[in-house]
């Protein structure tokens, strides 16, 4: 809970100064880091009232990388070697497999030649005030201790103090600079401003391994053992929630027309490449987007020719369903796996591939108005604004009624990790999916595996064989395709949905009457999320009442408490 400091926000009053006053107040959950000052001005007969955060910079060790080398890289002659190479032979290649080792081995070859892999040392990397100035004074001050060293010389040591004391003013005056311009740019805008006073401390989120791990109920410090841990972790995460005999509820709809997919155009991908962002991660496949992007020209017609192969084999390439998995410290326990989130880094074509398909599949839902008119995530001309001011407008439109409304805050345990690739496929049938496209869904699902990926180790393989893949294109669609008809079972109360939150809430004249239609439909809803195999996160699934005259959480009424004993008796 934040702490008032009552000292702190006590100001002098020079007219009254046996008086003192609470007009401003300091809130904080780290009285430590802070304290107070107060000003005298002529203005006002109140004095103005500040704050000062205490805090030092966290100093990170350098970061050792493998990255490709542009030091002697020629975009012409790189483009030239690519140009060389028989492309068209891909159309001759029957196995999408083979053609897609035919591109890889070709490309990175040439890639190889022009851009070799080169370790390298990254200092200051989280400092974005420190110019390619202070980089090349820094270079200069450190030369000069080398030959203050070398020589002994009482001459070349002062120069070097010179140059030192030349450096280290320069930082202070870029830093001050840099945030006295980053402050100012955050206006009213507080978040902006908290985030500006954290980025000051270096304390932003590690993609480094922890130095310890507590897989189990034995701590280890070893690295190896820790990737690997972290990596059947993530890979198992939706297992944890597995049901033996999952019962998709039965919904009734108009079946849609049949889908099938057609052929991508060489221009469609052409555009994709050239839109590529050249500063994300290369995949496992090693293919940078940087060189896919400035070889677009001459790579969009085989890649084109890979991309349709696919389609007609019901077949992507191994490569593209493996992931490199990043994992983030979130806070909390170092030492608790659960604390750290994987960020999936997908091979960049398969990305490419995957808009493609999207575009094709997303298309056809919307054209058909198959998704529910209450879901309002990953969906174009819905948002999370749209959202809340539906929700807001139906429960302040109840109150002007003078009406109880309540509502349940639902919360899914690992929903993206859970979802059953058999049902899934079930639902993609019942939307008129050719049983070709289904057959290529089904090979999609198949034989995924991921690496955990830090400090230059990589983990060894495991499979995943629940979820939509994280960081895929196509996920979150087909995560809206899988929930879609869950809002079928909200009976007579409303819901609404962004991607896996769910809201529902209803209104009446009787609370007694709210709790129990509130009650019936969330059961019908657990039901329904029960046979999609996503169950609930009952410590953050929480259930709020409103009216005119109160806008209270449950704990503080019986009723709505008993309501929220009984709505965590969900068995699993």
């Amino acid at each position: 809970m934040p702490s008032i400091s009552h000292k702190s926000s006590r100001r002098y009053n020079p007219k009254s100064v046996n008086m003192g006053t609470l007009i401003d107040i300091i809130l904080t959950n780290l009285p430590s880091k802070y304290t107070s000052a107060v000003f005298n001005q002529d203005l006002s007969d109140h004095c103005l009232i500040a704050c000062i955060r205490y805090g030092s910079a966290v100093k990170r060790p350098p970061l050792i990388t493998v990255k490709r080398s542009l030091k002697h890289f020629c975009e012409q002659a790189f483009l030239i070697d690519l140009a060389r190479v028989s492309w068209k032979d891909i159309d001759l290649i029957p196995s999408v497999e083979d053609a897609w080792s035919f591109f890889k081995s070709n490309f990175l070859t040439i890639l190889d030649k022009h851009a070799p892999f080169k370790k390298c040392r990254t200092k200051n990397r989280y400092s974005h005030w420190f110019t390619p100035d202070l980089t090349a004074l820094d270079q200069h001050k450190n030369i000069l201790w080398q030959t203050a060293i070398a020589s002994n010389s009482a001459h070349d040591m002062q120069l070097f103090r010179e140059v030192r004391n030349q450096y280290t003013q320069s930082v202070r005056k870029a830093k001050a600079s840099f945030f006295k311009q980053k402050f100012a740019s955050c206006s009213s805008n507080s978040k902006k401003f908290w985030d500006t006073v954290k980025s000051m401390e270096n304390e932003s989120t590690s993609s480094q391994l922890p130095t310890a791990l507590r897989p189990g109920n034995t701590v280890t410090t070893d690295k190896s053992v820790i990737i690997e841990n972290l990596n059947k972790h993530f890979s198992t995460a939706g297992h944890a929630f597995f049901l033996a005999t999952p019962t998709p509820p039965t919904t009734t709809r108009p079946r849609l027309p049949s889908f099938s997919f057609t052929q991508i155009q060489i221009a469609d991908v052409l555009k994709e490449l050239q839109n590529l962002d050249p500063y994300k991660s290369a995949g496992l496949d090693n293919l940078d987007p940087l060189f896919l992007k400035l070889s677009a020209a001459i790579v969009a017609t085989p890649i084109t020719s890979l991309f349709n192969l696919s389609f007609v084999s019901s077949e992507i390439p191994k490569g593209w369903k493996a992931a490199a998995i990043i994992p983030l410290f979130k806070g909390g326990d170092t030492l608790d796996p659960n604390c750290y989130i994987p960020i999936s880094i997908l091979p960049c074509l398969s990305k490419v591939f995957e808009s493609q398909v999207n575009k094709q599949i997303t298309d056809h839902l919307e054209s058909h108005r198959t998704f529910s008119a209450v879901q309002s995530g990953f969906r174009a001309g819905h948002g999370c604004t749209s959202a809340t001011l539906k929700i807001l407008n139906d429960i302040i439109t109840a109150i002007d009624k003078r009406q109880y409304c309540a509502a349940v805050f639902i919360d899914l345990a690992k929903a993206f990790d859970s979802v059953n690739h058999h049902i899934l496929i079930g639902k993609l049938s019942s939307l008129g999916f050719s049983n070709d496209c289904l057959a290529w869904f089904t090979n999609y699902f198949a034989d995924r595996v991921q690496c955990v990926k830090s400090e230059g180790m990589l983990s060894s393989p495991l499979a995943v064989s629940m979820g939509v893949p994280q960081g895929s294109i196509l996920g979150p669609t087909l995560f809206s395709v899988y929930i879609n008809d869950v809002a079928l079972a909200a009976g007579d109360s409303l819901i609404h949905l962004y991607a896996d939150d769910t809201i529902l809430y209803t209104s009446g004249p009787s609370l007694d009457t709210v709790l129990f239609n509130l009650q019936t439909s969330f059961n019908a809803i657990q039901h329904s999320f029960r046979g999609l195999q996503l169950p609930l996160n009952a410590s953050k699934t929480k259930c709020m009442l409103f009216n005119r005259s109160l806008l209270r959480c449950v704990n503080e009424d019986p009723k709505a408490n008993q309501l929220k004993q009984s709505f965590f008796n969900y068995q699993t």
